[in-house]
Parts: C-alpha cells; structure tokens; sequence
C-alpha cells in the first residue's frame, strides 16, 4: 500500500502542485506560531516543552484518520489518506520551479534575472555572485531541497507506515525540518522573538531526526553517481565534521557528478569556518569545499538525473519491501 500511495502522490503532485499559499500549509504556520506564543518560556525544558506540542498533535490526527478509516472504512480509504498527506509533505513541486527558472534564465543569458530568482528562493544577496557561483548554489539548494522534500519524506513515511502508523512519518519529518528553519529565525512579524533555547531545542531535533536519512540519500546519490568518488567525498567530509547532515549529501552529490561544491550552503555553517583541512597525503582542502570540476549548466542537468535515477532507486526499493510483506 505504501509504494502506490508515494506512486500516486508524486504523480498528482507533478499534475497539479499544490500552492504555496494553500489552507493545509497557512493552518501549520498559525499553529506553530501559537505554541511558540504561548509556550516559549526561555528555559531548556521549555523549548523541548514548545517543540513537543507543535508536533505530537498534528501527527497523532494523523495516525488517529488512518487507524478509523482502516477500522471503519477499509484499506482502500486509509490509502486514500495516505496519498492526500504525502500528496502535501511530499514532492519536486514545491521547490523546482526556482530550478527551472535559474536554469532557464541561464541558458538564455539571462544572469541577472537568475540572480533575482536565486535571491527570492533563499533569501540571500546575489547581486555580484558569479555566475558559476550561481549555478553552484543552485545545485547545493536543490540538492538539499530534493532529500528534504522527496527522500527524508520517503524514508520516514515507509518506517512508520511498515509499523502500522500510516502516514505519520510524512508528517512528522516535515513538521521537524519547518520548525528548525522557521524557528531559526530571530522574530517574526508580529510576533515576539524566538527564544535561544527554543531555536536549539528545535535545531538538534531535527539533527537527530534528519541523520538517518540524510545518510541515505547520499547513499542513494553514489549509487546512481560516480561511487568511488561520492563514496571518498562523503568520508572525507564526515571525518572532519561528523555531525554535518547537510554536509554528508553535499560531499556525495559532488562526487558523484564531479563538480566543485561548498557555497552559501556549506560555508556560511559556523563549524566550517575553521583552520585550513589537510587529508591523509597532507594536501590542503579549504574548510568546506569538495573537489571537482567548477559548476557550470552541464551540471544542471547531471543533478537532475542523479535525483530522478535515485527517486527511481528509492521505488524499486519499496516495490520489492511491499512485495516481500505480501508475499510473507
């Protein structure tokens, strides 16, 4: 059940994606916000306290739908729930589109409209980035947004659901990722501002539940990359900074298409401004930057297909876990 349901999601999601401004995502944010007021204290436990509320009742209705639809219903419905809440945590719409209009701004020569797009996606400053800097960072974000969207939503949906919780897994990574990235943010307008210990309390959550699957999605990277050299990457950066969960799909998405990462979205992390590296042979790396060749839009297209082959992997995978159960 679980494989046709991430089948079905991802092909409604490609057929008609969901807005961002839709009343699913707005609901969160509102009920975020009110925890946040209401029990943001400035304290450890009152963090933890904050974080536990914002993320046990949305994933216990869920749980709650799928257990009475498959008591009451039937497993026919309860698949149908599965699809409607992958259908809104998971898929390549909700971030290719700032992909698609950077890589078609740059193949026209259109540096500075790809530059704009750039800017308004991650709300960085690019007006004297260069313009294999650009693609660059392209390539990092959307490797990011892919395992954050796709394949961490994939990973924990197929554990929880294999454990009889439905689609709990879909929500719970979602909500964990939103409230480290939006809980970062200093203030929010309107609201009072966000606690030290509330922002760590929700940046090593989703530490602990990101370390799992970001591992596997660089997995799934080198198998369908170049191997050896993601394989190497991935070592290489993990023996240096061995909490870095971002860093480790970074290290292997580079290797496995050979390009030359470490922009915004490696550099910017405190841990990674430190002390030139050295590796086994003494040869100096700069602080977290990878080898290979200097991005240009011929990569585009390579990390296009070393997501699409590894979404590929990642079904057969489950196919094969879904045919087992029924078989066993």
């Amino acid at each position: 059940m679980s494989f046709f349901a991430i089948m079905l999601a991802l092909l409604l999601e490609q057929a008609r994606p969901l807005s961002r401004e839709n009343p699913v995502h707005a609901g969160i944010r509102a009920w975020t916000v009110s925890v946040r007021r209401n029990f943001d204290a400035g304290r450890e436990h009152h963090g933890w306290v904050a974080w536990g509320l914002a993320i046990v009742p949305p994933v216990l209705f869920t749980v709650g739908v799928y257990w009475l639809l498959m008591r009451w219903v039937g497993w026919p419905v309860a698949m149908l729930w599965n699809v409607v809440v992958l259908y809104v945590t998971l898929g390549f719409r909700q971030f290719s589109h700032h992909f698609t209009r950077i890589r078609d701004a740059l193949e026209s020569g259109e540096e500075h409209a790809a530059r704009e797009v750039l800017a308004e996606w991650q709300q960085v400053e690019t007006t004297e980035v260069p313009r294999s800097e650009v693609v660059r960072h392209v390539i990092e974000y959307s490797a990011l947004s892919a395992h954050r969207h796709v394949f961490g939503v994939l990973f924990w949906f197929a554990v929880l659901a294999a454990l009889g919780l439905g689609p709990a897994g879909a929500v719970f990574y979602r909500l964990t990722e939103y409230l480290a990235r939006y809980w970062s943010r200093k203030s929010v307008a309107g609201v009072a501002p966000v606690s030290e210990r509330l922002q760590q309390s929700a940046k090593q959550a989703w530490l602990l539940v990101d370390w799992l699957p970001a591992r596997m999605t660089a997995l799934s990277f080198a198998i369908v990359g170049s191997f050896e050299e993601a394989i190497d990457g991935w070592r290489f950066h993990t023996k240096h900074f061995p909490n870095d969960n971002d860093g480790v799909i970074l290290a292997a998405t580079a290797g496995a298409i050979n390009v030359r990462l470490g922009g915004s979205a490696l550099k910017m992390r405190e841990e990674l401004k430190t002390a030139p590296i050295y590796d086994d042979e003494d040869t100096w790396q700069e602080p977290g930057v990878t080898p290979g060749r200097e991005a240009d839009l011929g990569h585009l297209r390579s990390v296009v297909g070393l997501v699409w082959r590894s979404v590929v992997v990642w079904m057969l995978l489950l196919a094969l876990l879904s045919l087992a159960r029924l078989l066993g």
